[in-house]
């Protein structure tokens, strides 16, 4: 799959998750903010928690879940994440949550990483 591809199937993603998020009743503060570090796909609120959501799509199984495609290197990134973020909402719980989408099929996984 060439990286356009990839990119539309993650923007795909991302929309289904960001309508997910809503029915929820999650408040959605942004979408594709940019660190030097790394990138939040989704910055929500989910009462009185910010949550950075790290959205991974997929077409066709055999991918694994949602947890399995976050891997060590990125879960490193989203707790650097997470750090910046505290610094924006100091008063605020911070979570990380991952939300993988195969085929339209939504799995949700609150705080997905920790520490």
């Amino acid at each position: 799959m060439d990286k356009m591809n990839n990119k539309t199937t993650g923007n795909a993603g991302e929309d289904l998750a960001t309508e997910y998020l809503g029915k929820l009743k999650y408040k959605i503060l942004g979408r594709n903010i940019s660190y030097p570090f790394g990138e939040i796909d989704i910055l929500a609120q989910d009462k009185g928690t910010i949550v950075i959501v790290e959205v991974k799509s997929v077409r066709g199984g055999g991918w694994g879940s949602a947890h399995d495609l976050v891997r060590y290197r990125k879960q490193q990134k989203l707790k650097l994440l997470a750090l910046a973020i505290e610094k924006d909402y100091p008063r605020s719980d911070i979570r990380v949550d991952v939300i993988g989408i195969d085929n339209g099929k939504i799995e949700h996984i609150k705080n997905a990483v920790e520490g």
